[in-house]
């Protein structure tokens, strides 16, 4: 029982006492009151008859009408006249009392005794009479009961008001308590809260500024392991002169890219600075380093404006440029090559070089199990070709054949069937806890779609079409009534992953949540998951969180890594995990680094209690390095490929 009920049950039980208390001394008080009105009205009256019949004892008409005028005139029961010698009532009057406008519980809890008064009645120097007479307690008894329901009254509404009056008391006093827990389950959720107003109470204005000291220094602990390990990044993974991502990080990238069949196939595009030696003996180091620093510029933007920041832009040496994209159509590509070469050729023109072409530019197509060494030496080649014949742009695979599949219209009909028909084909991969391979912690759900021919489709060939045509968000709700219908036959939890644009805008989330609205009996055990090259703003984050939380189902982020400043976010989205992008988990047995940057931000995401699960786990010596760290969760082909969940 709460501590506020236990203090309201006890008011209210003290108020009760006090209730009862004063209304039994209230009705013992007035009782002996009105029995000693009732005795001194029948005494008074006694005496008062005694006096008028000492004259007139001896003649009976004259002390019957004493007698009736006395009776008639108040409340009596009985008045007796009674011979002294002989005993017997000279005169009697009595009468039965009449029902009183009281309940007779209440004539016989409070019995009231009528009062009783004697007198003598005198004949000369000897006693005559004796006069007796006895009240009526029905005045008594009206009176009694509406003074004890005035009493009842006022008492309740008393009562009434002190209880309504403590419980406000409480509730503003213990409001901090309630802020309190919020704090603590805030913590729970991986949210640090700070209580800003202070109580006026002392003892509770202790514990609440203790409660935010503990809180502040959780979050100062949690924000500084964040800058050591975004710094570890930083040095470990980006290029201090640029900015952008170093041949390290090049490396893994484009290695995951070709081990995973879950991410398209793409383009590696290389660009060389002309002369970059001779460049730093005719203009200086400083120079040379703005000529590099306004090329990463431009491929930054060329970057988020024709891939839309899907693509991986590294300065791997020297002069030298990378960038790993998705799949380009002929068109897209042509258009990229002029709008590089354009600014390109204003670099030479402001006289940040004085050599024309300022770069080369050469690009290659990869897909799924291609080596990083021979799609690398390819591109090189193209490059080395661009320079010997002094042109901008080489592409030894440069063709005007297509296949079928990657026609335009071709994917356009096949995926809106599929759409239309919610017709994809689930698969779905167990995620085990790292320290115990028997417990699956989750099934994550990938998507297959199935050719007129029968042939199995992986994301990989289907997801470029599905950004290029614009039909991200139709797929992520159709994926979502198909994994809900999965759920119907099954028991564990899911993970569901789903694109930046059904979360850009309100009007697109409430689209994508409506079938979770109409399934809340399964939103409990479902989790989606977000890539982290597509979250939106932390307040758009934020919206999503409460929107899930509210229908009981959780967000998590995969593929995460490459943008670690992300990680001072996580505190307040309260996530239910974060995925590790299998390209920092590959042969991270042999790679130090890799050992190191996992570590870091393993220790970063413990300090709120955040699980941390890797993906795509190939062999036992990744496994055992895992769990040596100590993440909670690792999926991949060491422990299970994907299988069909729909039949």
């Amino acid at each position: 029982m709460s501590l506020y009920k236990q203090l309201l049950i006890g008011i209210c039980l003290f108020t009760l006492i006090i209730f009862c208390g004063s209304f039994y001394v209230t009705l013992e008080s007035s009782r002996e009151q009105y029995h000693n009105q009732l005795s001194a009205h029948a005494q008074d009256s006694a005496t008062a008859l005694g006096l008028s019949l000492t004259a007139n004892i001896d003649d009976p008409v004259m002390t019957e009408l004493m007698v009736n005028s006395i009776f008639d005139s108040g409340y009596f029961y009985r008045i007796r006249v009674i011979d002294i010698n002989t005993g017997k009532p000279l005169i009697e009057r009595q009468n039965m009392p009449q029902g009183a406008s009281v309940p007779a519980w209440f004539v016989r809890l409070v019995r009231l005794n009528p009062g009783q008064g004697e007198a003598t009645v005198m004949r000369g120097w000897t006693q005559a009479a004796r006069v007796e007479v006895i009240s009526h307690p029905m005045f008594a008894l009206n009176r009694l009961w509406d003074s004890l329901i005035a009493s009842f009254m006022l008492l309740s509404a008393c009562s009434v008001i002190c209880v309504f009056g403590a419980m406000l008391m409480l509730r503003r006093s213990l409001r901090p308590l309630n802020y309190i827990v919020e704090q603590a389950m805030a913590i729970s959720r991986r949210e640090f809260l700070n209580l800003p107003a202070r109580p006026r109470t002392p003892e509770l204005r202790r514990v609440v500024e203790a409660t935010n000291m503990m809180v502040t220094q959780l979050k100062a602990l949690f924000s500084e392991q964040a800058s050591r390990t975004e710094k570890l990044r930083q040095e470990a993974y980006n290029d201090s002169l640029t900015g952008l991502h170093n041949r390290r990080a090049f490396d893994i990238q484009l290695q995951s890219r070709l081990s995973d069949e879950e991410h398209p196939a793409g383009h590696l595009i290389l660009l060389r600075v002309q002369d970059l030696i001779g460049l730093n003996q005719r203009l200086g180091g400083a120079k040379t380093d703005r000529l590099l620093i306004a090329v990463a510029d431009i491929l930054n933007q060329l970057q988020r404006r024709f891939f839309h920041n899907e693509g991986f832009l590294a300065r791997v040496r020297g002069g030298e440029f990378a960038i790993i994209a998705p799949t380009i159509l002929p068109q897209e590509m042509e258009n990229l090559v002029a709008t590089l070469s354009t600014q390109l050729k204003a670099l030479h023109e402001t006289g940040m070089s004085d050599v024309t072409p300022v770069a080369h530019f050469s690009q290659l197509a990869f897909s799924v199990g291609d080596t990083a060494s021979a799609v690398l030496l390819q591109a090189d080649q193209a490059l080395a070709m661009a320079e010997t014949e002094m042109s901008f742009f080489a592409d030894i695979q440069a063709t005007q054949e297509t296949e079928n599949d990657d026609d335009h219209h071709r994917w356009h009909t096949r995926l809106e069937t599929v759409l239309h028909n919610n017709a994809f084909e689930l698969f779905s991969q167990p995620v085990y806890q790292c320290n115990n391979k028997n417990i699956i912690l989750h099934q994550k759900i990938l998507a297959r779609i199935k050719t007129e021919e029968g042939e199995l489709i992986p994301a990989g060939r289907f997801m470029p079409w599905i950004h290029r045509l614009a039909l991200s968000r139709r797929m992520d709700i159709v994926m979502l009534k198909q994994t809900l219908k999965a759920m119907e036959n099954s028991t564990q939890p899911f993970a569901l992953s789903i694109s930046g644009e059904s979360v850009a805008d309100e009007t697109s989330m409430n689209n994508l949540l409506q079938p979770l609205k109409n399934a809340r009996h399964l939103s409990g055990r479902l989790t989606l998951e977000l890539d982290e090259n597509e979250l939106p703003d932390p307040e758009q984050v934020n919206l999503l969180v409460q929107k899930l939380n509210a229908l009981g189902c959780r967000l998590g982020i995969q593929h995460f890594g490459g943008r670690f400043h992300l990680i001072g976010n996580l505190p307040q989205w309260g996530l239910a995990w974060i995925k590790v992008d299998g390209g920092y988990i590959r042969h991270i047995d042999q790679e130090e680094d890799k050992k190191l940057f996992i570590e870091a931000i393993y220790w970063a995401t413990r300090q709120i209690n955040l699980p941390l699960i890797a993906e795509r786990v190939e062999t036992e010596g990744e496994l055992a390095v895992l769990e040596q760290i100590g993440l909670y969760g690792a999926m991949g082909r060491y422990f299970s490929d994907a299988s069909t969940l729909t039949k």
